[in-house]
């Protein structure tokens, strides 16, 4: 049984200002319709598979559950109590793979990779498979196309003259560029794509030669697991003495099982606007405009907006990203430099580097409009059926105006419809509840008052998605 294994649990902060903690790369959409997580198991076509298996975090599980539901998708989703890196993660994977069948062979595929052939990657996905079942520990090799240094790379013991496996001789970390241009020149490394295909028992087997202490606390972690609405939580205590190892370093740098599949499918990790702006669909003039852009005398540019007419004149090789409370202008050479600007607002407290101003909730979202000493503004977005906790605030009132749909309001002891264009007020320190019985999306807009606005000024009393925190 084949049972693809998606890792969702990325930061992506070479992306921002469109990827944040909150709302990582995996979850957007980088140029299609779809986000990069349902296209990675959309990558799969017709291959026979078992339900899939996501893992992510506990802050992105509504998130994930939402664009898998959207999709069509029926699959497991793992949470990690904490990011540990991709070991003790594939490794939680592969126990739940286990239990559900003993001879489980793991697909794992980062979520937020793209392939710009998912024909040419079915292929190689075949003799993969193969290997997998001969109880290699089986990685993709992307043939480079140039030489690239922010992707480490493989070396195979030898070139296959067919399709098939051939012995990892070893892995490489990323290398200068004088170094990477020798390893393209040989012919004999291959990128490391982060893509596996093992039996699950296989993986396990190993893990415990190289890492018994690890597999131990993954094991404890994930027979302490228990069910949570759609949700498969594991033990956090256990989980957390888990050593934050990926899977090259604790596994498959020391195995002798390790073995390559050559890949040719345009992969790319999409870890920097400029891999971004590599896999995007570009102009004569070598430039790739997403959204409302205007651009004259431009060249080999990335432009994306998000919310208003961004217009760029007489300018190259740049990188111009445009979010409702962001713009990022870098040189196209200072790509991967981006993730020091997170690490700046996060050091400074901003909250850019964490949430967008439009926030998911999982039921629906809001977008902080306007804020001033005293008072914001909210647009409220609830999807149909969706539900608010019961909860006061003790520093701010309320006032909800619905534009768009209906909405059930509790508010103290009463309960009552409000129409469009009808408005109600909440007092501070009021028990209340805002639903939306009907089957169109709710939209209202919130005025709060007060001397703290802040999200954590909640008090829940009721909650039927169990959170316990300020989501």
């Amino acid at each position: 049984m084949l049972i693809p294994v998606v890792l969702a649990g990325g930061a992506g902060t070479r992306l921002w200002p469109v990827s944040r903690a909150s709302y990582p790369k995996q979850f957007l959409s980088m140029g299609g319709e779809r986000s990069m997580l349902v296209e990675t198991l959309a990558r799969l076509g017709e291959t026979p598979h078992d339900a899939p298996i996501v893992v992510c975090q506990e802050a992105h599980r509504f998130l994930a559950a939402e664009q898998l539901r959207e999709a069509g998708w029926q699959a497991e989703i793992l949470l990690e109590p904490e990011m540990r890196n991709t070991a003790p993660a594939i490794a939680l994977a592969a126990l739940q793979a286990m239990h559900r069948d003993p001879e489980a062979v793991m697909l794992v595929m980062p979520a937020d990779h793209a392939v710009a052939e998912p024909a040419a990657w079915r292929a190689a996905l075949e003799p993969a498979l193969q290997g997998a079942l001969d109880g290699e520990l089986v990685t993709f090799g992307v043939t480079p196309t140039h030489a690239e240094t922010g992707y480490g790379y493989i070396e195979a013991a030898e070139m296959p003259r067919t399709a098939g496996t051939v012995p990892v001789a070893r892995f490489v970390e990323k290398p200068e560029a004088e170094t990477a241009a020798a390893y393209v020149a040989s012919g004999r490394y291959l990128w490391n794509s982060g893509m596996f295909v093992m039996r699950a028992d296989r993986y396990l087997e190993e893990l415990e030669t190289a890492k018994p202490t690890m597999l131990a606390a993954a094991r404890e972690a994930w027979e302490g697991r228990r069910a949570d609405l759609d949700f498969l939580r594991v033990a956090a205590a256990p989980f957390a003495r888990c050593e934050s190892l990926s899977i090259d370093y604790a596994v498959m740098e020391r195995t002798r099982a390790a073995s390559v599949v050559p890949l040719a499918a345009g992969w790319s990790d999409v870890g920097s606007w400029q891999a971004a702006w590599e896999v995007a669909e570009r102009d004569a003039e070598g430039n790739a405009l997403q959204g409302d852009v205007l651009a004259q005398a431009v060249q080999n540019t990335l432009v994306r907006s998000e919310s208003r007419l961004v217009a760029a004149v007489g300018v190259r090789d740049l990188m111009i990203v445009e979010t409702p409370d962001a713009v990022m202008v870098a040189h196209r050479d200072s790509a991967q430099a981006v993730k020091q600007i997170v690490e700046t607002l996060k050091q400074r407290e901003r909250p850019e580097w964490d949430q967008h101003r439009r926030v998911h909730r999982p039921w629906g979202s809001y977008d902080s409009v306007h804020a001033a000493e005293r008072y914001q503004v909210k647009q409220i977005s609830v999807a149909p059926g969706g539900r608010l906790s019961l909860q006061r605030h003790f520093h701010r009132a309320e006032h909800w105006i619905v534009v768009r749909g209906t909405a059930r309001v509790t508010r103290g002891e009463e309960t009552f419809l409000l129409e469009e264009n009808q408005s109600t007020y909440i007092p501070l320190g009021v028990v209340h509840r805002l639903e939306n019985p009907g089957r169109i999306e709710l939209a209202l807009i919130e005025v709060q008052s007060g001397s703290y606005l802040g999200e954590d000024d909640i008090e829940r009393l009721d909650d039927v998605y169990r959170r316990e925190d300020a989501e």
